[in-house]
């Protein structure tokens, strides 16, 4: 068995070091919205308002993603992103009036956007590299930052610490282990032409090798030659990764006032249907990576949608707090992998610069996670929450329908002996 290289294992320490801070840094901020609502004395709707300032900053910067990674480099501007968004955060927590907030909101969601798309991209390289699929792991990875980040904002409120002082000192923690990151990614900028293997340190024609499938397999490859087809091909990524996120809006929004409203459960009860769903989530991910190379990522995002489709659709039709718990735990388990199958798949789509398809089904699905609640809502105030959550479902049931444009197994090639150092 051929293990990687020193140099590709630190790069993988890199970009989870990346994946990390992106996932701590919001979740440092959100458990404090409420205490900036209060010192600013903001009405529920101007609130929302300032709120939708952060995705709307992403929408606006996210499509330039592709070309200042083309530019830069995608670590470097994964690690320059982190700090203005550390940069942004912490200038939220001295606004003195809902403008400024929403300014600062605005390019932290920008920045994030950014360093969400470059993180991602320098993922797929060190896999690439790697010869084996890894990127579900970096995913798994944000989530634990995600908790990392609320932990510390819970016992930042605890001990009275106050917003500049505790988004000042995480930013610039956050912001240090990002740089640091940096030395160890992958040298150089991203390579033009990624399905050579070429921007292998060290590369040339030699190391085409460490690319397993790149070019030749599925249904990319039958889809390169027609412009018309690709954008197909995009499309059907897009509602695949949209699907991955709508479960996750579900159990973000709806989980616990589904169970507390709907069916009952104390309120201690009702917020483990969003636990529930994150931790199946989690663990999803970090067996994701070794499913994904045994049987292919068709075949898992066909079983994903499955058990989305099928745990959802039982816990509506037989509503209990148990079942519907168990229901969100699924979906959270079936929808692990499709947004990291649907960035990989648009990364290595032929016939576009590198870049460009995961720019584009990042920046849309960011679309779909910022319209997916109003249409629960919507649905919820016609009919009711329960028949609003047959998203779900459908979400699944649309996922094993296009799941086809995803890459089958794939051979597994030896990872790249990198022959450069690890400076970058």
């Amino acid at each position: 068995m051929v293990f990687p290289s020193p140099t590709l294992r630190r790069a993988r320490g890199a970009v989870a070091a990346l994946f990390l801070t992106n996932g701590a840094l919001l979740a440092n901020l959100l458990p404090r919205y409420p205490e900036i609502k209060a010192e600013l004395g903001l009405a529920n709707s101007t609130y929302g308002l300032v709120l939708a300032a952060f995705p709307a900053g992403a929408i606006l910067a996210g499509l330039g993603a592709g070309a200042l990674i083309r530019r830069l480099g995608s670590a470097p501007l994964a690690v320059a992103g982190t700090f203005l968004t550390a940069f942004g955060l912490f200038a939220a927590s001295w606004a003195p009036a809902a403008a400024a907030l929403a300014l600062a909101l605005l390019l932290a969601g920008a920045c994030d956007a950014l360093t969400d798309v470059a993180q991602n991209a320098h993922g797929l390289r060190v896999q690439r590299h790697y010869g084996r699929t890894i990127i579900n792991s970096f995913h798994a990875v944000w989530s634990i930052g995600a908790v990392l980040g609320g932990s510390m904002s819970a016992l930042a409120i605890a001990l009275h610490v106050p917003l500049p002082w505790h988004l000042g000192l995480s930013g610039l923690l956050f912001a240090v282990i990002a740089l640091v990151s940096l030395r160890y990614a992958l040298p150089g900028k991203d390579s033009e032409n990624v399905g050579t293997g070429s921007d292998a340190p060290g590369g040339g024609a030699g190391d085409s090798a460490v690319d397993p499938g790149r070019a030749a397999t599925g249904p990319s490859a039958a889809f390169a030659p027609s412009r018309g087809r690709l954008a197909l091909l995009l499309g059907a990524l897009v509602v695949i990764a949209i699907g991955g996120t709508l479960v996750e809006d579900a159990g973000n929004s709806w989980a616990t006032l589904y169970l507390a409203r709907d069916l009952g459960a104390p309120a201690a009860i009702a917020a483990t249907g969003y636990i529930a769903l994150v931790g199946a989530q989690f663990v999803g991910r970090l067996l994701g990576d070794s499913l994904v190379d045994r049987f292919g990522q068709r075949a898992v995002a066909r079983a994903g949608g499955a058990i989305i489709a099928l745990g959802m659709a039982t816990a509506l039709a037989l509503p209990t707090v148990a079942g519907t718990v168990a229901g969100f735990a699924l979906a959270g388990l079936g929808s692990a992998t499709l947004v990291p199958a649907a960035m990989q798949e648009a990364d290595d789509l032929p016939g576009l610069r590198h870049g460009t398809g995961l720019t584009v089904v990042s920046w849309l699905m960011r679309l779909g996670f910022l319209v997916s609640p109003p249409i629960v809502g919507l649905i919820a105030d016609s009919t009711s929450l329960r028949v609003g959550l047959l998203v779900v479902p459908i979400a699944g049931l649309l996922v094993i329908a296009l799941s086809g444009v995803l890459g089958g197994r794939r051979t597994q090639r030896a990872p790249a002996q990198e022959a450069v150092g690890s400076g970058v």
